[in-house]
């Protein structure tokens, strides 16, 4: 009888012994679910940022190219308003010779009719 206790207390202190196990690989199915969500996570986020970095550095040379371009026409904008100013200034000094040419002209005229008469 002694030996039958013994074995019941054996065969108990087994179960218990195998329900703790089944309790503790299941807790360990559960974390190595968790941690491969966890790593799937990290890895669409690393692919998320990677793909972030390759459009920031488009739109960086985006930028740059624009930069340059916007320069560009600065620069030709002020060609052609300096050209514009010579223009300008080579209009008003023909301008001002045909007046004089005008008042010399008008002058002469003037001249040729006095010696006419």
């Amino acid at each position: 009888m002694i030996q039958f206790i013994n074995i019941d207390i054996y065969m108990k202190n087994i179960d218990e012994k195998e329900k703790k196990l089944e309790d503790t690989l299941q807790k360990l199915r559960d974390m190595n679910v968790q941690d491969n969500k966890e790593l799937n996570e990290v890895s669409i986020l690393r692919d998320q940022k990677n793909q972030l970095e390759i459009e920031k550095d488009q739109i960086t040379k985006s930028f740059e190219s624009l930069e340059e371009e916007n320069l560009k026409l600065k620069s030709q904008l002020k060609e052609l308003k300096i050209n514009y100013e010579i223009s300008k200034k080579k209009e008003n000094h023909f301008t001002e010779k045909i007046d004089e040419l005008n008042q010399e002209t008008d002058s002469l005229l003037e001249e040729i009719d006095k010696w006419q008469m």
